[in-house]
Order: C-alpha cells, then sequence, then structure tokens
C-alpha cells in the first residue's frame, strides 16, 4: 500500500511500504478516507523528537471498515469510523476511568501509558496517512459514523484529535458559563478550544497568535484576536478584562513557542498565561510538552529537561493548572452529536484537501506557516 513515510528531519515521502492487515481477533482493518496533518506531527517532522526513520505518520485518521477480526462484534464492514488518535484497550484500569490516552495495555514500554498511531515515544503502531490502517481492539476504538458523514468527512474526521483535544482543554481550565477565556495559540488545537469554550457559552474568547489568517478563523466565531506581535498579549487581555485577568487559560502551543522575534522559548506561553489569568483562576495545557529536548536552545530544557516556570506567581495567584493528552473517547461521541445537530462545524478551519501523494508538499507549507494553510486533510483515496 501507499503510504507517507518519515525518512528525516523535514524529509516525507510517499512509499510503497508492507499492506496493513488483521493482527488479531481484536483487529479492524480501516480503508482510510480522509486524515489530517496535525501540529504535533511538525515536532516529529522537523526531527524534535525520536521519531525513527521508516514510520509511517498519521494520528488525524477517518475510513470505511474492510475487514474485521473474529473477536469483533460491534462494528461491521462498511461502516465509517473515526478513530481516536489514542490506541487504548477499553478495559484497563485507566480506560475504565476514561483515562484512554493512558492506557495501560497498548504501550509495549512497561513504564509508560498511551499509545498512538505514527507517534514518536507512543509505540510502534503505524500511522493512518496511508491507504489502510490496523485499528487494533476495533470494537473500543472505532466512532461508528452517522450517514450523512460520508458527505462530511472535513467536519467528522475532526472528531480523532483535534476538537476533542480542543475540548478537553477548556475542560482542564475548568470553562464554565458566562466566563472569559484566555488562549494562546490559534494552530488548529488553539480554534477548537475556542469553538469548545464558544460552545459552552464563554462571555468573551480571546485568542493570542500573530498569523494573520488564524486570527481570522478565530474571529470568524466570535473570538477577540490578540496579535502579540503588536502589543503584550499579557497587555491587551488586561485591558480586555477590566484588569482583573481571565478567568480561564488555555495552552495550545508547547514547547516549541516563539516570540514575535523569532526566538523560541518552551516557557513562553505557560509564563504569559500565570500572568495573564486572574487570581484564583485556572489553566488547561493541551501543547506538547515532552520530558527532555535535545534540539532546544533553551539549555535548561536542552540538558536537563527542565523549564523555567514562573512558580511563584502561580502560588502567589492561588492558581491551578491540568494538563496531559486529551481522552479522546470521553468526548468524542458527544461532539459528533453537535456535529450532526449542526451546532459545530469544525471544518471551518479547513485549508487544502489533497491526495496522498502531495502530502510532502502539504507538511512543508503547513510547517512554514504559509499563509493561508491553517489545516491540511488528506485524501489517501484521492476524492476531497
Amino acid at each position: 500500500m501507499k503510504a507517507l513515510v518519515y525518512e528525516g528531519p523535514r524529509t516525507v515521502s510517499v512509499q510503497d511500504v508492507p499492506d496493513a492487515r488483521i493482527e488479531r481477533p481484536t483487529d479492524v482493518l480501516v480503508k482510510i478516507t480522509s486524515t489530517n496533518i496535525c501540529g504535533s506531527d511538525l515536532h516529529m517532522y522537523e526531527g524534535r523528537t525520536d521519531m525513527e526513520a521508516g514510520r509511517v505518520l498519521g494520528h488525524e485518521n477517518m475510513g470505511e471498515v474492510v475487514a474485521v477480526g473474529d473477536g469483533v462484534d460491534r462494528v461491521r464492514v462498511g461502516d465509517l469510523v473515526c478513530l481516536p488518535f489514542n490506541i487504548s484497550c477499553g478495559f484497563c484500569r485507566n480506560c475504565d476511568k476514561g483515562l484512554t490516552a493512558f492506557c495501560l495495555t497498548t504501550p509495549v514500554d512497561p513504564k509508560m501509558a498511551g499509545a498512538a498511531y505514527g507517534f514518536a515515544g507512543m509505540g510502534p503502531y503505524s500511522g493512518g496517512q496511508a491507504e489502510f490502517l490496523r485499528v487494533p481492539y476495533g470494537d473500543s476504538n472505532c466512532l461508528v459514523l452517522p450517514e450523512e458523514a460520508w458527505e462530511k468527512q472535513t467536519d467528522y474526521v475532526m472528531l480523532s484529535d483535534i476538537f476533542p483535544t480542543g475540548w478537553h482543554c477548556t475542560e482542564l481550565a475548568g470553562v464554565q458559563p458566562g466566563e472569559t477565556v484566555a488562549i494562546y495559540g490559534a494552530g488548529p488545537v488553539g480554534l477548537m478550544a475556542a469553538l469548545s469554550a464558544t460552545l459552552k457559552s464563554a462571555a468573551k474568547v480571546m485568542v493570542v497568535d500573530r498569523h494573520p489568517d488564524r486570527l481570522r478563523l478565530a474571529e470568524e466565531i466570535g473570538a477577540i484576536p490578540i496579535d502579540d506581535s503588536k502589543a503584550s498579549p499579557v497587555d491587551q487581555i488586561n485591558e480586555q478584562t477590566n484588569g482583573l485577568g481571565a478567568d480561564r487559560g488555555c495552552e495550545c502551543v508547547g514547547y516549541q513557542a516563539h516570540d514575535p522575534q523569532g526566538h523560541e522559548h518552551p516557557n513562553l506561553t505557560l509564563n504569559n498565561l500565570v500572568e495573564s489569568v486572574k487570581f484564583t483562576g485556572s489553566i488547561g495545557v493541551v501543547g506538547v510538552f515532552i520530558p527532555k529536548d535535545p534540539g532546544s536552545p533553551d539549555p535548561l530544557y536542552r540538558e536537563d529537561g527542565e523549564i523555567a516556570f514562573d512558580y511563584g506567581l502561580f502560588w502567589l495567584k492561588g492558581q491551578s493548572v491540568g494538563n496531559g493528552q486529551a481522552n479522546v473517547k470521553a468526548y468524542n461521541r458527544e461532539l459528533c452529536n453537535l456535529v450532526q445537530q449542526g451546532k459545530a462545524k469544525p471544518s471551518w478551519i479547513v485549508s487544502h484537501e489533497l491526495p496522498l501523494d502531495q502530502a510532502p508538499q502539504g507538511y512543508e507549507h503547513f510547517d512554514n506557516r504559509d499563509d493561508g494553510w491553517t489545516k491540511v486533510v488528506l485524501h489517501p483515496g484521492g476524492a476531497a
């Protein structure tokens, strides 16, 4: 089958790889119809992780079931399904509690919790930027979609990761109706956090970024764009909140945060959020942070895996923080209902739909933050 293979920093190519196949009775085989390029794919694409050459990328996947193992009861051949990026068993101690991002069964490393498709450090599982994908524990991991999803794939494929992840960030932050929310990062996840806060009836949603195309998308759903290249984002948020700071904050950037001058600071958005959020407010962090970054320009993070966090001010303000990967299965069914009922249209961020053979160009444009390249959806079958 054809698949997008990671070869090294900023080098990916579409190659022939061994066909995905049923390996265990609980497996499902999916013909991929839509798969997204995710911002967290770029960490691997840029060589900032320990991703092995030869791996197939892609963890935001949906497609048609073409085969099922003998142990699969619920999912049927012909179903259109969306797949959480977390690969979970559904029955371990963590999965029983809904913590499917921290499954204890699917990781190979006994010191790890959680697994994912085509992701560095998250197990050996192949990604879905390919013609076919093997789905372990298919009954648990396949969200069967309504019939209309065939014609609305750019909406429903967002249930694999970024819509639930944006929602998760607002859950971690504790967003309630009538509150003010400051979101750092207007990439796909930050925009989904803005959508989620809006769906939760936040009174005011402010989104910090400096890319005009992304800020325009935030504005389209009623969020207030905060351009940090024009003035301090903390000052702008304080101005919007009568000097009090936002009730809740969302970190949707991660460890490769850059200042407006282009310098990288792994602690930038975290410390800006401490300043931007009110006394006793709370912060949700879903931007990716890794235990150690050998490629970081910050010596503390590069050598010791530590970040200079403004804990004193955080403590003084009585703030709280929640963080970690989204437990997609905790949210995807309900978010699917919002899409089906027309309450949410996450595809508003999609800028490009490409066939699989144009994936390398899609990665290049998305990684460069080229104007207008806000979200890329790949269609391995060639049909947009």
